[in-house]
């Protein structure tokens, strides 16, 4: 089942005393979704936004809010994350032990639920996840840091998670987070992910570049 291909905006690598600014600057360049990054220094070894910034954000973008929750543990935010305007909730597989319990709150907070699997994490994580799940993200980087390199290996898990979707029959988005250009854009794609986080590659050479950056990835692909 084809799903479209989009450009997620990793606001990590945006000029974060400008940020409405970029956001709309990103939203008016093309991107397709828009990916907030919340780091607690406990589950990864960074601090980045929280909930009082999301709903910061919201104003400034129809674009869906893709938040990436890098926190442990994760359920006692959701309420807090729903109510500031996020769109989609993706949680890690690994920073708690009950990630069905929690993507089941996400569904019903009436948000779209996402599931997050580390480099180390393999795919058979998701064999009790997948029928609660709208989009299933692969990190290709370790997470808690902005512009780290692509891990390889990473690929084949794209291409064994992009198998386990279709099996499924659902509509399902497949989103890779880390290190992505358009240097590797096309392999991602081919590997069968469709939604693509580019932070690094969307927010560099400032907002003048913008839509170059964004026209490059698209090209790329």
């Amino acid at each position: 089942m084809a799903r479209p291909i989009l450009i997620a905006a990793s606001i990590l690598s945006a000029d974060f005393a400008k940020l409405g600014e970029e956001v709309r600057a990103v939203d008016e360049a093309g991107v397709d979704w828009i990916h907030i990054d919340v780091m607690d220094g406990h589950f990864v070894p960074n601090i980045t936004l929280g909930p009082q910034m999301v709903k910061a954000i919201r104003p400034h973008t129809a674009k869906l809010l893709d938040i990436h929750l890098m926190i442990a543990p994760v359920d006692p935010y959701l309420d807090a994350f729903a109510e500031a305007g996020a769109d989609q909730m993706t949680a890690h597989y690994e920073a708690g032990p009950h990630i069905h319990r929690t993507l089941q709150r996400i569904k019903g907070l009436g948000k779209r639920a996402g599931v997050s699997l580390n480099p180390g994490t393999p795919t058979e994580a998701l064999d009790y996840l997948i029928d609660l799940v709208d989009t299933i993200q692969v990190m290709s980087v370790n997470p808690g840091f902005g512009g780290q390199s692509f891990i390889d290996s990473q690929m084949l898990k794209i291409e064994r998670i992009r198998t386990m979707i279709e099996k499924s029959g659902r509509a399902i988005d497949l989103e890779v987070d880390g290190g992505i250009g358009a240097g590797n854009i096309a392999r991602a794609v081919d590997a069968g992910a469709n939604v693509l986080v580019a932070g690094t590659a969307t927010f560099q050479g400032g907002p003048s570049a913008y839509a170059a950056n964004v026209a490059r990835l698209r090209e790329a692909r």
